[in-house]
């Protein structure tokens, strides 16, 4: 009677061991189950949450059937225990075991904010006030405490910052992308400068920069950016001013309405290039790598002028007289579809070079 009763105790054992094995593996199987969702959802981590409390969390909004599964996983699997917060993007398909690989790696998400050649620094920093799942530090600030803060105290803040498409984690603030941007272009003046052409109007690398951001505003033609420098390198050359549209019009500031009068190219500033020699004293914009190398490389010929064509383009000229011809043809009589991209032109007598 005794032995019977031990094979059937042995029994039930066994029967109840391997229907709690079956249980167990069913749970941890819908673990590989894709997660119901039918577009992409972001899934913030918070600084300092335990793997514990990330199960919870995830049961909560729905992604797995119960914590109990995630927490036993990550006990027979030790090392997927250690997640790392942040924002996680969450897409169709991906099962509850590739979120926590996802967590334990580190792939968080990316967003990214560009900054465009051409544009200041004012558009810049608009941008970035504008941009989400930025950490907003500066917006209050002013430009001198910035560039304070990125270790150029002092210095105008105009050109120094280049543009480009930065990726960044919801951890980071506006502070560090500028910092980056920065370092990206003192990078990239330290990389084209050696390089540079010889006999060149430049003193220093600034000075290029200056050049560069000019041709940048003058033109948006990627075939003429060496021409446009070789004409102002010229005029420089040869003690003739620049008389540039996009210097003046940077030079106005908020009384710039779209147009430019003669009464504008006659005001003195320390931009309008109508009325100054040599450089303005800053870059007008942020240039990119190809106008910064067309400055330190500019075409060679004999071209002194040059005017919108109305399609995007520019007619060069090397006698004023040339140049008085091709403001008639392309200024005075301007086709209906005219445009001049990317720097206006002026509306009265002042067409200058552009």
């Amino acid at each position: 009677m005794f032995k019977k009763l031990l094979i059937f105790l042995v029994s039930v054992c066994v029967l109840v061991g391997a229907g709690t094995g079956l249980w167990v593996w069913q749970g941890l199987q819908t673990l590989e189950q894709p997660i119901a969702l039918e577009n992409s959802r972001i899934l913030t981590v918070e600084p300092g949450t335990g793997f514990g409390q990330l199960a919870l969390q995830l049961e909560a909004e729905g992604y797995v059937e119960d914590a109990l599964w995630l927490r036993l996983y990550a006990k027979l699997n030790p090392g997927k225990a250690a997640i790392k917060a942040g924002d996680y993007e969450l897409q169709p398909g991906m099962t509850p075991v590739a979120m926590i690989d996802a967590m334990v790696a580190g792939d968080v998400k990316h967003w990214a904010v560009q900054f465009i050649e051409g544009k200041t620094f004012a558009d810049m920093r608009a941008t970035l006030a504008a941009t989400e799942h930025l950490e907003k530090r500066t917006t209050n600030w002013s430009d001198e405490r910035i560039m304070a803060a990125i270790g150029a105290e002092g210095r105008h803040p105009e050109g120094l910052f280049y543009p480009d498409t930065y990726l960044f984690t919801s951890n980071e603030t506006d502070l560090g992308i500028l910092q980056r941007s920065y370092d990206r272009m003192a990078s990239v003046l330290e990389e084209e400068w050696p390089q540079r052409e010889q006999g060149l109007p430049y003193d220093s690398p600034y000075e290029a920069l200056i050049m560069a951001s000019i041709v940048e505003r003058e033109t948006g033609v990627a075939s003429e950016r060496a021409e446009v420098a070789g004409v102002f390198v010229r005029r420089l050359q040869k003690g003739m001013r620049l008389q540039t549209d996009p210097t003046v019009i940077y030079g106005m500031g908020d009384a710039y309405d779209g147009r430019i009068r003669s009464r504008d190219l006659r005001t003195h500033t320390p931009y309008n290039t109508y009325r100054i020699d040599g450089l303005p004293p800053t870059p007008i914009a942020m240039p990119g790598q190809a106008a910064i190398h067309a400055a330190l490389h500019p075409a060679e010929g004999d071209a002194l002028y040059f005017v919108a064509r109305g399609d995007g383009s520019h007619k060069f000229s090397s006698t004023l007289a040339e140049h008085q011809r091709a403001v008639r043809e392309f200024q005075l009589n301007r086709r209906e579809d005219y445009r001049s991209s990317p720097a206006p032109t002026t509306d009265e007598s002042g067409e200058g070079q552009d």
